[in-house]
């Protein structure tokens, strides 16, 4: 192995590492993924996470000076082919080998920057504008990965994986309704007042979820083998987080993280890859 390809390879374990530490249900999600998709995917994971961290735990810090640094770093480190921040390292060496839009890229910055001026959004275009770049260009960075250049294959896929990057980041909503408030004073859902959230306003939520739930679970059986089981993963596991919060009590969704036991997410790790064997996904 030369220098450069250590050097790379110790990047993309960067970018492993923080997807580890950062989100157990996607890191599950990328073990059961083929060999071939997991460094990549890695790599996307760890440029978002740590774009998301400037602008939702740096406060004691200028959160737009380092956002517009990483902003700036990220296209350099494309261009070049080469970075000394490791994550942008792996993230670049992604970028050019599957041709990633870097449309997608900029517009993931641009919801991010969104965070560092909006704390509401009044109506329902900012509110999907936020959730596209925020989640669902995401998804279809991880769709380049999967297709592997055959944009016909991509373009049939892409408004599916826009509703599962839609129906997660949604989740994430109302996951996290109490800490965006309180240590970060966001509401993203549009038209909500949060002292009169109630029952049927959940429900009208989650009812908009389970459509994009339905529509993304037909892309997930289009997608390779090697792909499907990984993201089919991630998907249930939402799907039962989507559970939970169906069945909590506004209180409890006001005042905790709602979550998914290890216990279960170990079951829905052995239910997929049985599934998965028996082609019953």
């Amino acid at each position: 192995m030369n220098g450069f390809q250590l050097y790379q390879n110790s990047c993309v374990e960067c970018s492993e590492l923080i997807t580890k530490r950062y989100s157990t249900s996607f890191s599950l999600g990328i073990r059961v993924f083929d060999k071939e998709f997991r460094n990549p995917i890695y790599s996307i994971y760890g440029f978002v996470r740590f774009a998301d961290e400037i602008v939702d735990t740096f406060h004691q810090y200028d959160k737009k000076e380092l956002l517009d640094d990483f902003r700036k770093e990220t296209f350099k480190a494309i261009v070049q082919k080469i970075s000394l921040n490791p994550i942008l390292q792996s993230f670049q060496h992604v970028v050019n080998e599957f041709h990633i839009d870097h449309q997608l890229i900029t517009d993931f910055l641009d919801s991010m920057e969104m965070d560092l001026h909006k704390s509401t959004y009044e109506s329902e275009a900012l509110y999907n504008k936020y959730i596209y770049g925020s989640a669902e260009v995401v998804g279809l960075m991880c769709l380049q990965v999967f297709t592997k250049g055959d944009n016909d294959f991509y373009t049939k896929l892409a408004p599916y994986a826009r509703s599962l990057g839609a129906a997660f980041q949604k989740i994430n909503f109302l996951r996290d309704m109490n800490s965006d408030l309180e240590e970060r004073g966001r509401v993203y859902f549009p038209g909500i007042d949060l002292t009169r959230f109630d029952e049927y306003t959940k429900q009208e939520i989650l009812k908009d979820i389970q459509k994009d739930f339905d529509n993304a679970l037909e892309g997930i059986r289009l997608l390779p083998n090697g792909a499907r089981r990984g993201v089919y993963l991630a998907y249930v596991y939402y799907l039962n987080l989507y559970k939970n919060i169906r069945k909590a009590s506004i209180e409890k969704i006001l005042a905790e993280r709602i979550r998914v036991s290890d216990r279960r997410k170990a079951y829905l790790l052995m239910n997929t890859m049985v599934r998965n064997s028996m082609n019953l996904l």
